[in-house]
């Protein structure tokens, strides 16, 4: 007997290699997957201007990108991603009142001085089309994967909470037709196979942690490479002693572990990173 449904999904056309450079725009779910990506060891940048959970939004950050703005603090210099993953959230927006303008975060200001509006499908897929556009002409094969987050609002009320899903899931769709990005159903994965409390954070909102990790163990499954697989588990023990935490950091026998731990990174880098 079969007591849950599976999503079917299918392969990209592309892979994803090992510490692959890539960018993370989007909801916090964007934040949750690009930090795991992260902490495997790819060149990730996520949410660089902060959390962006509409497709105007998402525009403006890859707009900010083409200028060549940078995050506070980034030293890194020019940063350009094989792959790009959008993380679609919702179709609210807030408009500044003053100027008209589409803001991506109203920075605590009083609610007065914006008024929220929903986007429709053809304007959530404009701007992602004009988001899709714009990084290509970073990389004219950058791989674009779009999702839709399964974190749910419950400002909007349920019912409206789906239907801005909906408006989202439609936008996706005929972006995929339309620009040849890649969809990777982590909404659907979500309701549809971890249909259960359980695999929510206490808000019943936010999927948990163990619902992300089942979400990134789909992604590796379908869209990595035979050799960003066998990376993963090169790093797994690197990443461990990373984490190791002891009880003199100062002692010798401590240092020696942590000398013996970036010389461990030192080759995988050198055994994997790209020419």
């Amino acid at each position: 007997m079969e007591f849950r449904t599976i999503v079917d999904i299918p392969r990209p056309e592309f892979e994803i290699r090992p510490m692959e450079p890539m960018l993370f725009v989007g909801s916090c779910f964007a934040d949750n997957i690009g930090k795991r990506f992260s902490d495997e060891h790819f060149d990730t940048v996520v949410n660089p201007f902060g959390v962006m959970y509409n497709p105007a939004s998402i525009l403006h950050t890859v707009d900010r990108l083409l200028a060549g703005e940078r995050p506070e603090g980034d030293d890194k210099g020019e940063f350009v991603p094989s792959t790009a993953i959008l993380t679609l959230g919702t179709n609210h927006v807030y408009i500044e009142n003053a100027t008209g303008e589409i803001v991506d975060n109203c920075r605590k200001r009083p609610q007065r001085l914006f008024t929220e509006r929903v986007l429709t499908i053809d304007e959530c897929y404009g701007y992602l089309r004009k988001a899709v556009g714009g990084l290509r002409t970073i990389n004219s094969n950058m791989n674009i994967v779009v999702t839709v987050s399964p974190i749910r609002y419950r400002k909007y009320g349920y019912h409206g909470s789906q239907l801005s899903k909906s408006v989202l899931l439609m936008a996706a769709d005929r972006l995929v037709s339309d620009c040849g990005v890649y969809y990777f159903p982590a909404y659907e994965i979500v309701n549809d196979e971890l249909r259960d409390y359980r695999f929510y954070n206490a808000d019943m909102l936010h999927p948990s942690a163990v619902a992300v990790e089942y979400i990134w163990e789909r992604f590796v499954g379908v869209a990595f490479s035979d050799e960003a697989k066998h990376f993963l588990d090169e790093w797994k023990p690197i990443k461990e002693a990373l984490g190791h935490r002891p009880f003199n950091p100062e002692s010798a026998e401590y240092k020696a572990f942590m000398a013996r731990t970036r010389q461990r990174i030192e080759d995988i880098n050198k055994k994997y990173r790209r020419k």
